[in-house]
């Protein structure tokens, strides 16, 4: 059972946050550089909070539900997606360097960016 927010006020921010968040996810499916999974993430974070019928339609998805369990229950990570995650890191830093071509600065920045990104998403359990 969800408490609901403290401040009744949150509620529908807390909705309108996760709706947003969910059609930012939508986007980045196609997007090259905008990442869908943190805002699937925090879609399903402020629908925890929020709205109960929400939040368990995105844990009852069939392509989504199971991901979100896991990071919910374990802050875990499939190989699958892990995998998934780094070729379309990958891929992104590539075009990004390849259509782009950044100063230096901008280079090592995104390098670092995007390595840091890397490390956290494969340090995270199985």
């Amino acid at each position: 059972m969800n408490p609901g927010p403290a401040r009744p006020w949150l509620h529908p921010l807390l909705v309108a946050g996760g709706l947003l968040c969910l059609g930012l996810a939508v986007l980045g499916l196609f997007l090259p550089l905008l990442p869908a999974t943190p805002f699937l993430l925090l879609a399903a974070a402020c629908f925890a909070r929020s709205s109960e019928r929400l939040h368990g339609w995105m844990l009852r998805h069939p392509r989504i539900g199971p991901l979100l369990r896991d990071w919910e229950t374990r802050r875990a990570i499939r190989p699958g997606a892990k995998r998934a995650a780094t070729a379309a890191i990958l891929a992104s830093g590539l075009l990004t360097y390849g259509l782009a071509r950044p100063s230096p600065v901008v280079q090592v920045g995104l390098a670092l960016c995007l390595g840091g990104v890397l490390a956290f998403i494969w340090t995270r359990p199985d």
